[in-house]
């Protein structure tokens, strides 16, 4: 039993090491990127103005779920609050629509900019940006009090115990309910299915425009460069989605969960690599800025 608790302790001992790595990677490369977009005036355009809202909820995001999942891999007594359970989801569904709108502006940008180029700077203005942010931020913060209140609003019965690494609006949130859930989940559902639906038709509308637009007038390298970016794009797209959108099937507990950790710890981590730092200007601007602010003359 002894040799037991001991490996069981390894493993959690070496689970925290893994995702404590992952979480400070995330933090220092969103940090960086919202850091490096303020101090380079060359990177005050709208795209970084919205990536640096999207390395934010990132942030946001990574920090309210980590920290507690972190402390529970090492506690022996793993235990959440009902407030900070509260504070989890809201922020949960906070952010996933906040990213999710974040990413239909910029492919709305990237449209503008390549098949619009004559009304860029008075469609996209830096009015423009601030209103589309703060709009973005304004329904997420509705939509989340909307599905938080009405999920916490329900009687509990219990036993009071989640199997899961974190509170979201999985089954087994759901499973400690005594009230029928089904008005709820329907609701829940619409509201993602709404988001979803409405963002992906942004997103591939303003993609495919795009990419036909730079297939007419760009070389065949040209075009290679910007398929590649694109689908980097899409896939941390299709992985939001599918995040979004997946199927809550009672009997898919540990496939929630992987699905869940991989979201909350890995995609915060990937994304400055995915939207930025593969960017050209982006690490001219990072070497400048290590150059003149780091390394002395």
């Amino acid at each position: 039993m002894l040799q037991y608790k001991n490996l069981e302790y390894m493993v959690h001992a070496i689970l925290f090491g893994m995702f404590l790595f992952i979480y400070t990677m995330s933090l220092v490369g969103n940090l960086s990127m919202i850091s490096l977009i303020r101090i380079e005036t060359r990177l005050h355009t709208p795209i970084y103005f919205f990536l640096s809202n999207l390395s934010f909820g990132d942030i946001t995001y990574s920090s309210v779920i980590a920290p507690k999942a972190l402390v529970n891999f090492l506690a022996e007594r793993k235990v959440i609050c009902f407030a900070e359970c509260v504070t989890q989801f809201f922020f949960q569904a906070f952010c996933v629509n906040s990213e999710a709108l974040l990413l239909a502006v910029m492919a709305y940008y990237r449209f503008i900019a390549i098949c619009k180029s004559l009304m860029y700077t008075r469609i996209m203005s830096r009015k423009v940006c601030v209103q589309l942010v703060a709009a973005s931020y304004i329904y997420d913060s509705i939509n989340a009090i909307v599905r938080a209140g009405s999920l916490f609003s329900l009687s509990f019965c219990g036993p009071n115990i989640i199997d899961h690494f974190f509170c979201d609006d999985l089954p087994p949130i759901q499973k400690l309910f005594c009230s029928d859930t089904h008005m709820g989940d329907t609701m829940h559902f619409l509201l993602a299915v709404i988001v979803a639906l409405s963002t992906i038709l942004v997103i591939l509308v303003s993609y495919v425009s795009s990419m036909v637009a730079i297939l007419r007038i760009q070389s065949n390298q040209g075009s290679r460069k910007a398929f590649s970016t694109y689908a980097s794009h899409l896939m941390a797209y299709g992985t939001l989605f599918f995040m979004y959108l997946r199927p809550t099937s009672s009997n898919s507990s540990e496939y929630d969960k992987v699905v869940a950790i991989f979201y909350s710890f890995v995609i915060p981590m990937l994304n400055p690599l995915i939207y930025s730092l593969r960017n050209k200007e982006v690490k001219d601007a990072l070497r400048k800025t290590i150059y003149q602010k780091i390394i002395p003359h």
